[in-house]
C-alpha cells in the first residue's frame, strides 16, 4: 500500500489565518491553506453546499444537462488553476513533484493506493479504496461524484504540467473494483516513437 503520508494535522483551520482584508488581492492568498483541512473534508463541504444549489437551478431552469454542464466546465477550470498553483507551491512540474502533491488527496486515509511504476516519465498506480466515492454514496450523491471529483483529475494534471497526460479507463466511483491512473510524459512518448521510426 502507498502509505507515505500519515496525517496528524487538525482539520480545524486557524481562523486568524483565514480572515483577510476585503481589499486583499485574491492572488496573494496562499492556496496551501485550504490543504490544512484535507481534500476529503473539503469535498464533503462542497458537496453539501453544491447539491441543493444544483437541484434548485435544475428546478428553476428545467435543463439538468445544461446546469451540470456549466458546473462541470467551472470545476474543470478551477482544477486547472489549482494544478498550476500546486506546481508553483512545490517548486516544479516533474512527476516526482506531482507524486509529492498526492499527500493532500491521501490525507485522512482518503485513498488507498498501489503504486505500479514511478519514474521521470511514468507514474502508474491503482486506487483500491476511495473514501471520496464512499462519502458521496453516504450523502446519497453517488450520481454526482464523477461531476464533483473525478472530472477534476484530467484538468488538474493539465494545469500542473501540460507535458503530462493522464489515461484512466475506470473508477470506483462508477462501479469498478479500482481506479487505474496512468500518467505519461508526452515528450517521452514522442521521443520513443521517433526512435522506433529511425529503427
Amino acid at each position: 500500500m502507498f502509505r507515505e503520508w500519515d496525517s496528524t494535522d487538525s482539520n480545524v483551520m486557524n481562523l486568524e489565518h483565514t480572515v483577510t482584508d476585503e481589499n486583499t488581492d485574491r492572488s496573494d492568498r496562499n492556496p496551501a491553506r485550504l490543504n490544512q483541512i484535507g481534500v476529503l473534508t473539503r469535498r464533503e463541504i462542497e458537496a453539501r453546499v453544491l447539491e441543493p444549489i444544483l437541484e434548485a437551478m435544475v428546478e428553476e431552469f428545467g435543463d439538468r444537462a445544461r446546469v451540470e454542464g456549466v458546473a462541470a466546465e467551472t470545476i474543470i477550470r478551477l482544477a486547472q488553476e489549482q494544478g498550476n498553483q500546486l506546481a508553483e507551491e512545490l517548486g516544479g512540474r516533474s512527476l516526482a513533484h506531482f507524486r509529492e502533491s498526492m499527500q493532500y488527496w491521501i490525507q485522512d486515509n482518503a485513498l488507498e493506493i498501489e503504486v505500479l511504476e514511478h519514474s521521470e516519465e511514468r507514474f502508474d498506480f491503482n486506487v483500491v479504496r476511495c473514501r471520496y466515492a464512499e462519502m458521496y454514496r453516504d450523502l446519497g450523491m453517488a450520481d454526482k461524484g464523477a461531476l464533483l471529483s473525478c472530472n477534476r483529475d484530467f484538468a488538474l494534471i493539465q494545469g500542473f504540467d501540460p507535458d503530462t497526460e493522464l489515461t484512466r479507463t475506470q473508477t470506483i466511483m462508477q462501479g469498478a473494483p479500482f481506479c487505474d491512473f496512468r500518467y505519461r510524459k508526452k515528450s517521452a512518448r514522442t521521443d520513443s516513437n521517433q526512435a522506433d521510426e529511425q529503427d
